[in-house]
């Protein structure tokens, strides 16, 4: 299996698409009658029903195309979730380079992974982006943008500065983002009951 950076899902289908994240959860009767759960990924598997967007003759021949090119479930994918798909709190508005905080500066380090944070109430998720999109990633020093001094990887979203970032200082940033569809779901660890 390999991934495919390029081509991306096509937009006009995956717009339209439904799906989600999906988590698995072991769940354990208890004798008492109390149950336990564990977390059994690690990381949300993201499934899609693109059938809602296919709408004509060239959508159909368009699926095909790509279904063959990712030779079915072999090969992963990027694919764009328009619910979810910049690094603005919702998901869908524009970014601003503040958007994300990725860490702080200790004078040494100079990778940084791009992340997206959901929060609710006292309960967050932080999620690498690996897929950051070609020429979307801002980053920002101490709220200041940073148009030069580093690079992104978008195979795999770090943030790699020339020169690392002061003790303190707060490194952010914005990205608009791909998931990246895998064929697989993420390899599960069984709780031992």
């Amino acid at each position: 299996m390999a991934f495919i950076e390029t081509p991306r899902f096509p937009e006009n289908l995956s717009y339209g698409s439904q799906g989600g994240p999906e988590y698995l959860t072991g769940v354990a009767m208890l004798q008492s009658g109390h149950e336990q759960r564990r977390s059994v990924w690690t990381a949300p598997r993201h499934a899609y029903n693109a059938s809602f967007a296919i709408k004509t003759v060239e959508h159909v021949d368009q699926v095909r195309a790509f279904f063959h090119s990712m030779k079915g479930k072999f090969h992963g994918f990027r694919f764009k979730d328009w619910n979810d798909y910049t690094s603005a709190a919702n998901g869908r508005d524009a970014a601003s380079d503040t958007d994300q905080a990725l860490g702080a500066g200790d004078g040494g380090t100079v990778d940084f992974q791009l992340v997206k944070n959901y929060l609710t109430g006292t309960e967050a998720l932080v999620r690498p982006i690996n897929k950051p999109v070609s020429g979307t990633v801002v980053v920002a020093l101490n709220g200041t943008p940073q148009p030069s001094g580093w690079t992104v990887d978008t195979t795999t979203g770090i943030v790699t500065f020339g020169a690392a970032p002061g003790a303190g200082v707060v490194v952010t940033a914005y990205t608009g983002h791909s998931l990246f569809i895998t064929p697989e779901p993420p390899t599960p660890i069984y709780p031992n009951w």
